[in-house]
């Protein structure tokens, strides 16, 4: 059945129903009413017939003197005064004639005999016992129209004339039902022609409206042709456009198909755009430029992770914001910026100096619809953030390491060469010290002086070479915040002898990294006492753990007085120290522990305010974390005490 036939139908049904529940409301409240109506009437006419009958006995029995102990003296002039009474007559046929639903009126005695009835079976023949006609109207309208409709019936309305407290005649008006049926016919003729001639409108209402209804599913059949035959459906194989299938009759049903067809084509498309966007996270993440692109409203739909660098704020809550909020006015960047995109007008590679002093180039490129007449009209806007000063660290952590490499070649030669020397002067000062233990005590004081700073030379010599010497990590995959924890644990006795509170932030969930555990706490535990050095009175120490895209980063600050400018980019030489007492290996093993590590460590520090180390490592997978046993950071207490303590800066 087609689509159209149906909702016809169903329109109609629906109609037919509602226009008969309707009709069925209206008659039983027309009979109803009706019946109310005939009660009402009838019962003025037994009033009537009742005054008209006690005028006729009074005037026919004055006239007459009648023996109150005689009954059948006393009934026979009653019959005759009311017989003989032309009002009384006349108006039982007027009635009669008039009324449409009086069947007949009678007069009766006390023993319900009748006196006077326009019925002449009636005549001084018991009156019948007839339903009364309060019960008919009391009823619901489902019995009044099986009553009105169904056996004709008489129904009775009594009206009694008492005579001391006891009924001495009663007057009978008897009700018909087909009279009542005969009133009602007409409308209910009307009725039926009503419910016909809504079906007949419904019929045609129906047809057009569902011509109406479906006219958007083949407007939309219709565009659905045009896209599909737009792009054509190729084979699961390859080789060429899908055969059509036949098409359903059913309208709904062609639309569904095509738009299951098209559905199909877009979950392939939606496939790509994953992968694609896949692949773009990933470049985006590598990038160590900040990217930022944005709608035409100027709404940021695209972040990369570098961003972040440049800005207060993090990643997720730069996505979504308008560039005016990113962005702030009292900033060099943030000025530069807000113009440039308030007017339109695209910046290359220009260089803003930060509030920190920090050099970034910054190009705006504005994407224009080549379709649209209007060459202002934009689509969005490209922003790119770059830290110039981030090539110039490249080359010198290049540099720092070349350097590294070279002094690495230079000292294993030279502790090679230093060592057999200092062997034989050591066995030689062994034998002339047993030659000399009789003589004077002077110049076994001066062989103990020189046999101490060889040693200490000895011992320069081996730091050299155990320097340069190469080393096999033992990667693990641990969580870098117990292992932060477990240096703070080692640092804590030194760092509570010099008033230096420690402020931690872990992450909430652990965050795996593959590392030496040795090596790396031997380099955290360099740059946590250096930082506690630098404070002489004592002071805070932030240490905080976080991940950063891809790498898990150890930000450690503290407030002390700072590196000057100048020194900063030599602190991680070998020997390069400030301290009197340093030797300058510390942060020079920090820095090629970080790069056996393939991470990376990095300085920032102003004079008087502080300085902070940030070192980063790859991060792993947390599903690598949990099949690394890792140790609790309580269980690292008694591990720590192993660790040899670090040279300093």
């Amino acid at each position: 059945m087609r689509l159209r036939l149906k909702l016809v139908l169903t329109v109609t049904a629906m109609v037919f129903a509602v226009v008969v529940a309707l009709s069925g409301i209206y008659l039983a409240q027309l009979l109803s009413e009706r019946i109310e109506q005939t009660y009402q009437h009838n019962d003025i006419t037994a009033h009537q017939v009742l005054l008209a009958t006690r005028s006729a006995l009074a005037t026919g029995l004055a006239q007459s003197t009648v023996p109150t102990n005689d009954p059948a003296a006393l009934r026979t002039a009653m019959v005759t005064a009311l017989q003989t009474d032309a009002a009384l007559q006349q108006l039982l046929g007027s009635i009669i004639r008039y009324s449409p639903t009086v069947y007949d009126v009678t007069i009766a005695d006390a023993n319900n005999t009748g006196l006077l009835s326009t019925d002449p079976t009636l005549q001084d023949q018991p009156v019948p016992q007839r339903p009364r006609f309060d019960m008919l109207r009391k009823t619901n309208p489902w019995r009044q129209f099986r009553t009105v409709f169904g056996q004709p019936a008489v129904y009775d309305i009594d009206l009694s004339l008492n005579l001391n407290s006891k009924p001495f005649l009663t007057v009978h008006v008897g009700v018909r039902t087909t009279f009542l049926r005969g009133e009602l016919a007409p409308w209910m003729r009307l009725e039926v022609a009503t419910v016909l001639l809504a079906l007949l409108v419904c019929l045609a209402l129906s047809a057009w409206l569902s011509n109406m209804a479906l006219r958007p599913l083949q407007v939309i059949s219709d565009r659905l042709d045009q896209f599909m035959l737009a792009a054509p459906e190729e084979a699961e194989d390859g080789r060429g456009p899908v055969a059509a299938l036949p098409a359903p009759k059913d309208e709904i049903s062609r639309v569904e198909s095509k738009i299951e067809r098209i559905g199909q084509r877009m979950r392939s498309v939606e496939e790509v755009f994953s992968a694609l966007q896949t692949n773009l996270n990933q470049v985006m993440e590598n990038l160590q430029d900040g990217i930022m692109l944005f709608t035409r409203d100027a709404r940021a739909v695209m972040v990369s992770d570098s961003a972040q660098r440049f800005l207060s704020l993090k990643q997720k809550q730069i996505l979504g914001m308008e560039l005016h909020e990113i962005f702030d006015r009292q900033t060099a960047l943030g000025l530069v910026v807000r113009r440039a995109f308030n007017a339109r007008k695209p910046l290359l590679q220009q260089t803003v100096m930060t509030e920190s002093g920090r050099a970034v180039q910054v190009s705006l490129d504005f994407i224009h619809d080549e379709a649209s007449e209007d060459s202002t009209e934009t689509l969005g806007a490209l922003l790119t953030l770059h830290d110039s000063e981030s090539m110039k660290q490249i080359e010198n952590e290049l540099e720092v390491s070349r350097r590294l490499a070279e002094i690495g070649r230079r000292t294993s030669g030279v502790g090679h060469e230093v060592k057999n020397p200092i062997n034989a002067i050591v066995v030689h000062l062994e034998l002339m010290r047993g030659k000399l233990e009789r003589k004077e005590d002077g110049a076994s004081r001066h062989l103990d002086i020189i046999q101490g700073e060889i040693q200490r030379l000895d011992r320069v010599v081996q730091t050299l070479v155990d320097f340069s010497r190469p080393v096999n990590l033992e990667l693990a995959v641990q969580d870098v915040a117990q292992v932060v924890a477990s240096v703070l644990e080692l640092a804590a006795p030194e760092l509570e002898q010099r008033s230096v509170h420690v402020e931690s932030l872990y992450p909430p969930l652990p965050l795996a990294a593959r590392l030496d555990a040795g090596l790396f706490r031997q380099a955290l535990l360099n740059v946590v006492l250096n930082g506690a050095q630098a404070m002489a009175e004592g002071g805070r120490l932030e240490v905080e753990v976080r991940q950063e895209g891809r790498t898990a980063a150890i930000h450690i600050r503290d407030e002390g007085c700072g590196i000057p400018k100048e020194i900063q980019d030599r602190i991680f030489n070998l020997y390069f120290t400030t301290k009197r007492e340093g030797t300058g290996i510390g942060l020079a093993m920090t820095y090629r522990i970080l790069q056996l590590h393939n991470g990376s460590i990095a300085v920032e520090s102003r004079p008087d305010r502080g300085t902070e180390f940030i070192l980063r490592i790859p991060a792993s997978a947390a599903q690598e974390l949990a099949m690394g046993a890792v140790q609790p950071v309580e269980m690292y207490a008694g591990q720590a005490a192993s660790l040899a303590p670090p040279e300093t800066m």
